[in-house]
């Protein structure tokens, strides 16, 4: 089933993490697959990232974390969305992410972790592996 408008995606930085050049690149990155993305930028609160996932409409969070709370950051961002009613929206944690939290991050919910050095192309194709998973349910 062809989808009638493009994947539209949040791309955000909670905390006050303010390196946001990864992030950026993430963005234009799958703008240039053809996805619309709502870049909010860096600094907002969970409850800021969720409210702006449920008027956009989006259908991917992304959050973008460099400063090593990536696990109770990500986690009351999942809360705030549930508290919202923003459910059935895949999560994607990207960023400085060692190794042994992506079960846990997993574990509360996250679809899917991009540490350093992962490819714009992988990023895109798990987005839309995700989308057409939930299209199809």
């Amino acid at each position: 089933m062809e989808r009638e408008r493009p994947i539209r995606v949040l791309i955000a930085k909670p905390g006050l993490d303010g390196h946001d050049r990864g992030a950026k690149v993430v963005a234009r990155g799958l703008m240039d697959a053809g996805m619309e993305v709502v870049y909010l930028g860096i600094r907002h609160t969970p409850d800021q990232i969720a409210q702006t996932a449920l008027e956009e409409d989006v259908d991917v969070v992304g959050l973008s974390i460099l400063s090593g709370a990536h696990i109770k950051l990500t986690e009351k961002v999942i809360s705030s969305l549930k508290e919202k009613g923003v459910r059935e929206k895949p999560v994607i944690v990207g960023g400085v992410i060692p190794r042994k939290d992506v079960d846990r991050l997993k574990g509360m919910g996250v679809a899917g972790v991009f540490g350093s050095g992962s490819s714009i192309k992988e990023i895109v194709q798990f987005i839309r592996t995700e989308i057409a998973k939930s299209s199809a349910a």
